[in-house]
Order: C-alpha cells, then sequence, then structure tokens
C-alpha cells in the first residue's frame, strides 16, 4: 500500500464543493448530470428552482432508493445519498487494514474538521459543537448532566419525544424533581399562543424549560426564541431537540436561544445511521455533566461530550460528504422544495370529505412533515391500504390527541410519487 499521508488525508475531510464532492475518475452518469444541473441551478433563485421536477429528478439520481417502495418516512431515518453510503464503506475498509492503528491514530483526528464544518452549518463555535450518535443521546446527556435537586421544576409538553419524556420521568422518580406538563392544540398558527402555554407553567421554581422545535408527531413548529427569551428573562435554562428542525429548514442555533441543543444527523442532513451532535453554549460546558464519564467531569472542553469508547468512526466520518452534499442543494433551495412538497399533496385532499389534517400549510408553522388522517377509520387502516395498493411506506401513530399517517416527503420525493399518494389517500376516503 502507499505511504499514508495523513494531513493530506485530513484535508481532504475538510474540502466539500460540488466539483469535489461529484468527481472521480470514471464519474458515473447520475454525478455528471447532477454536477450540470446544480451548475444551472447557480444562475436562478432557489423559489424558480421549487417546481422543477428535471432538476430535482437530477438530485432524485444521488439516491439508491427503491423502485420497489415509495418512502414516505423520511422522518424516521432518512437514506444517505449514494456519496455517502459509497465513503462510509471506503471508510471501513480502511479502519479495518488496521483498526487500532487507522481508527484511533487517523479517523479518529478526522473529527475535527467535521466539528468545524457542523459548526459552520450551526452559526457556532467548533468549541461548542460534539459529534455522537443520534438526537436521543445528545439530548438525554443534557437531562441527566444536569445539576437538579429535589423539589426543582422542569416544564415540558405532552408533545415531547418519547425518550426525552422518559428521560425526565426517570429522573423526576430517582431524584424528585418536579415535571410540570403543558398542552397544545394543535395545528397552531399563533406564536404568541404557543409561548404563552409555556410560559404560564414558569413558576420560581423552574429550573429548565426542554422545547422541541419541531413536534415529530405533526411537523408543528414551535417558536423556540420566544420561549427561549422568556425563560431567559426568569433565570430558566433552556434544551431545545431540534431532531427535525436541523438541516430540514434555515436558522443558525444561537438564533434558537438555546443553551442546550441536541439533533440526529441521520435525519435531515441524510448522513448515515447512527450520527447526531449535540450543541453546548460554551459558558455552559463546564457545569454540565457528560452521560459517559470523562477524565475531568467539569472540564470545559466539548470533547468531554465524546467519550464513547470504541465506536464506528467509518459512520461518523461519512457525515463529511452528507455535509457536502447539503451545501451542493443549499439550505435555501432545499427548505422550499420541502414545503413545496408537504403543500402539493395537503392542498389537493384538504376538501376531500372525511380527510383531516393536523399540519399548518403556513411558512413558519410548517416545513415538511404532514399529518392525515380519514375520520371514521384508524390511521393503522390508513397506513396499510397505502402501502397494499400504492406501495406507499409512511408510518402511523396515535399520541395524546393525535391519531394519522404521518407523510413525510424529502429531496428525492417527486410530485409522481405525491401524485399516487392523493390517489391512495382519495380513494380511501370514499371507499
Amino acid at each position: 500500500m502507499a505511504a499514508f499521508n495523513r494531513r493530506a488525508f485530513l484535508d481532504v475531510l475538510g474540502t466539500f464543493s460540488a466539483t469535489t464532492i461529484l468527481s472521480s475518475i470514471t464519474q458515473p452518469a447520475w454525478s455528471r448530470n447532477l454536477n450540470k444541473a446544480l451548475s444551472a441551478a447557480d444562475r436562478r433563485p432557489a423559489h424558480e428552482l421549487t417546481e422543477d421536477e428535471d432538476f430535482w429528478y437530477y438530485v432524485q439520481q444521488s439516491f439508491t432508493v427503491s423502485p420497489e417502495v415509495i418512502n414516505l418516512n423520511n422522518g424516521g431515518v432518512s437514506p444517505s445519498p449514494k456519496i455517502v453510503q459509497d465513503a462510509m464503506k471506503r471508510y471501513f475498509d480502511f479502519s479495518n487494514e488496521a483498526p487500532s492503528y487507522y481508527m484511533w491514530r487517523i479517523l479518529d483526528e478526522g473529527r475535527e474538521p467535521l466539528r468545524k464544518d457542523l459548526a459552520r452549518i450551526s452559526g457556532c463555535s467548533a468549541e461548542e459543537i460534539a459529534i455522537n450518535r443520534n438526537a436521543s443521546e445528545a439530548l438525554e446527556t443534557v437531562i441527566f448532566g444536569l445539576n437538579l435537586k429535589a423539589g426543582d421544576e422542569v416544564v415540558l409538553c405532552k408533545y415531547d419525544y418519547p425518550n426525552c419524556i422518559n428521560a425526565w420521568k426517570q429522573r423526576e422518580q430517582r431524584e424528585g424533581i418536579k415535571l410540570v406538563w403543558i398542552d397544545m392544540d394543535l395545528p397552531s398558527e399563533d406564536n404568541e399562543y404557543m409561548t404563552s402555554q409555556y410560559v404560564k407553567a414558569f413558576t420560581p421554581r423552574t429550573k429548565v424549560v426542554h422545547v422541541t422545535h419541531v413536534y415529530n408527531w405533526t411537523g408543528q413548529i414551535v417558536p423556540a426564541r420566544k420561549i427561549a427569551d422568556a425563560a431567559h428573562a426568569r433565570g430558566i435554562e433552556v434544551l431545545v431537540d431540534g431532531a427535525h428542525s436541523f438541516a430540514h429548514f434555515q436558522y443558525k442555533i444561537p438564533d434558537l436561544g438555546a443553551d442546550y441543543f441536541g439533533t440526529s444527523l441521520h435525519k435531515w442532513m441524510a448522513a448515515c445511521i447512527g450520527t447526531g451532535m449535540i450543541y453546548v453554549k460554551k459558558d455552559k460546558i463546564a457545569g454540565l455533566y457528560p452521560l459517559f464519564a470523562a477524565g475531568d467531569p467539569k472540564s470545559e472542553d466539548i470533547r468531554k461530550f465524546e467519550n464513547l469508547g470504541t465506536r464506528p468512526f467509518f459512520i461518523e466520518q461519512a457525515i463529511g460528504k452528507a455535509i457536502g452534499f447539503y451545501d451542493m442543494i443549499g439550505p435555501e433551495r432545499k427548505e422550499k422544495r420541502l414545503f413545496y412538497l408537504k403543500n402539493y399533496w395537503m392542498t389537493a385532499v384538504k376538501d376531500i370529505p372525511k380527510v383531516k389534517l393536523y399540519t399548518s400549510m403556513k411558512p413558519g408553522f410548517g416545513c415538511a412533515i404532514g399529518l392525515v388522517r380519514v375520520e371514521g377509520k384508524t390511521a393503522g387502516q390508513l397506513e396499510h391500504s397505502l402501502f397494499e395498493n400504492y406501495r406507499i411506506h409512511a408510518t402511523n401513530l396515535t399520541w395524546e390527541k393525535m391519531e394519522g399517517v404521518r407523510i413525510t416527503p424529502n429531496v428525492y420525493t417527486t410530485t409522481k410519487d405525491l401524485d399516487k399518494l392523493i390517489e391512495g389517500i382519495s380513494a380511501f376516503a370514499k371507499a
């Protein structure tokens, strides 16, 4: 094997552009076509591309999605583009040439370029970003790492993610903290109403507010910054669950006013399955205990949250290609396309008798995720009908006052796919 140049390898990890990410000695046709489409797109404003099916067809070709199934459950786990899959496989082979050497002495150092690029996208310092395996791990690092005592209150919502709810309940059971629950009438297009639901629950004993930026059940966007500002004015810390918002639509983490933030990268960033990220505001790092013990648990170094032991470095390193792909498509183009796709199918079914929608169609209150049900029938029946008759994969859910089938398209989804969804919902409602 040729001599390995560590510096050159790390330089490559941090280099992303449409040319470098799509180029190779034998560039496949899908890559050449996407490269041309992206070059042409650079001369057009994002809103002109929103309904350009030819452009998004070339984006679709960069994924290896099954022709047998229309995948409309990207909110659970998104597939990675082929370039991300290929990178993961290359790093896996590389790791196995001499695992302890290449993993710990080479690939482990590749985390630093990734940290910088994630910070760039997030709008914060690289010294506030740690890489882990998913949003649950990131958020539970905060939930279990905060210094709380019996009687301290935490405000959270009934529509927060179950893993987070269960983590808070465990602290309540073991340590005697008090959980204060808010409810919400959804969908909502009133930021003042949503903010007030949280603020009304604040008391002098409130220490933390847990804010889910986008509820996974319905796609409702919550006014995180308004809630954070109200909390900070009362000396309350703010934890934001960004699992369904990061790389979904445009914002910077500091814009949310979060002290702590966790997300998955295998959802809207389309990195490999088992990748996530935690943000901790610089002045909060020392006071937060890591979930996996570090040499100095009160260190001010964000890296104390990365003591996961042996883990699949090859999966982690492929995050770089996912970032490159995200940059190529462009955050604005992506947001506008996803919003368009959600409204495309919802507009077509909203007036069908018995069809009920739980998601806003207005900008700022929803983006890609939508929840639908047909009155008089169960969500499970609708999901079954869509798959059996149209090979559409979605997921049904029942939680609190919500029941329906969650539809989550992605950038590779075409309007032809959604036409089948529209047909399937219409036929089911009329049956």
